[in-house]
């Protein structure tokens, strides 16, 4: 039996580390039910070497930081099946994972933050913590601060095409526990302050690659999204997530009210398409979430992606979003939530964000989230897993 790491709670999940050949981490997730065996290949490629850390500046008006990432320009586009950069290695395809594989992590070849960290060493981490996010708050002209943290790409399967809602039950389980060895992880190294999982799915969002998979974000700041969270909560109480979740509860925008998950439609949808998805307890991130927890969101989470494709013929394209607490504050005040949003507001029609949202960030909703909810309730309800 192999050894269990920290942060994997199904022990029949084995965790295998290798290195690229540029110096980058590579993980392997192997199924419970694995048909693969415990050797994998090195990578043997020449590389270039890794991009230097990129530069981020504050925009004074909004006290937002944007990250300059100009290697993120080379990044593939688009590419043909036997050129997918996800899939595993072949003589003629000289990809990012040597080996064929059930789920692996790596780090992004191009990435936005990292891969560089600041340097702590001498001081505590939480005073080193407290110090690094009053000064990404702090508001200045042309501020400029490396762009620190890491980046990583989770495969969900070495097919070329799909998404985490083609995948199995046994996949999914094995996918939730790559989030949470890896948030779990990221949030342990030096000046990481928020860790984000998130899907990309279908061109309309702009993906460039077909192949299921989805990326970790590791940022030096807390997020502007969850900045203005911890402002509701500073307004309403510490119980503000609690609350919300009894008031759905209890009301009609419900599509999913599982023993420790819910997926509901929001009050205020933004979207033609958006879903919530939180634990029924109080859980601060994927790596505090306990096995009966994981074991029924893989079904929980493939039961509503498979339900939001069978609204139309065709896949739907969204973004989900798990919005974690931040690392070092607030771990009490800020639940857990997945956040699945999509434009597509018709069969073959979508929102597009124009001068109210786009410049504005004010919001006008197309669907009325109750009839969103009792179309999805209905497609939902036809899922098989």
């Amino acid at each position: 039996m192999h050894q269990t790491e920290p942060g994997i709670l199904d022990p029949r999940i084995a965790v295998r580390r290798s290195t690229l050949a540029d110096g980058r981490e590579l993980i392997y997730f192997d199924d419970a039910d694995t048909a693969l065996p415990p050797e994998r290949a090195i990578d043997a490629r020449a590389l270039d070497p890794r991009p230097a850390t990129a530069e981020m500046r504050q925009d004074p008006l909004t006290g937002d930081w944007v990250s300059i990432a100009a290697a993120r320009q080379n990044r593939v586009f688009l590419p043909p099946a036997d050129a997918d950069p996800l899939a595993p290695q072949t003589a003629t395809n000289p990809s990012e994972i040597p080996s064929t594989y059930d789920v692996a992590v790596f780090e992004n070849r191009s990435p936005s933050f990292g891969p560089e960290l600041p340097d702590w060493s001498g001081s505590a981490d939480a005073a080193a913590s407290a110090s690094a996010l009053a000064d990404v708050r702090t508001i200045g002209l042309e501020r400029r601060l490396p762009s620190h943290g890491r980046c990583e790409v989770v495969c969900f399967s070495p097919e070329h095409e799909g998404s985490f809602g083609t995948q199995t039950v046994s996949r999914a389980r094995t996918v939730i526990e790559a989030w949470a060895h890896r948030t779990a992880a990221l949030s342990a190294m030096p000046g990481v302050q928020q860790v984000f999982p998130f899907e990309n799915r279908g061109r309309e969002i702009g993906v460039t690659l077909p192949h299921p998979h989805g990326q970790i974000y590791a940022y030096p700041y807390v997020t502007p999204r969850t900045e203005r969270l911890l402002a509701s909560v500073d307004a309403y109480g510490p119980t503000l997530q609690a609350d919300l979740l009894e008031r759905e509860r209890s009301g009609g925008r419900v599509l999913i009210a599982g023993d420790h998950w819910t997926a509901y439609v929001p009050f205020a949808a933004r979207w033609p398409i958006e879903v919530h998805l939180v634990p029924n307890r109080h859980v601060p991130d994927l790596a505090a979430t306990d096995a009966a927890e994981r074991d029924e969101l893989a079904r929980v989470y493939l039961r509503l992606l498979r339900g939001v494709d069978r609204l139309y013929d065709t896949p739907t394209p969204y973004i989900a979003a798990w919005h974690q607490a931040p690392v070092h504050e607030h771990r009490d005040d800020v639940r857990l939530t997945m956040q699945l949003t999509s434009p597509r507001r018709a069969a073959d029609r979508l929102k597009y964000l124009a001068g109210s949202e786009a410049a504005m960030g004010a919001w006008i909703g197309d669907v009325p989230p109750e009839a969103q909810a009792a179309a999805l309730r209905t497609a939902i309800e036809g899922v098989e897993l």
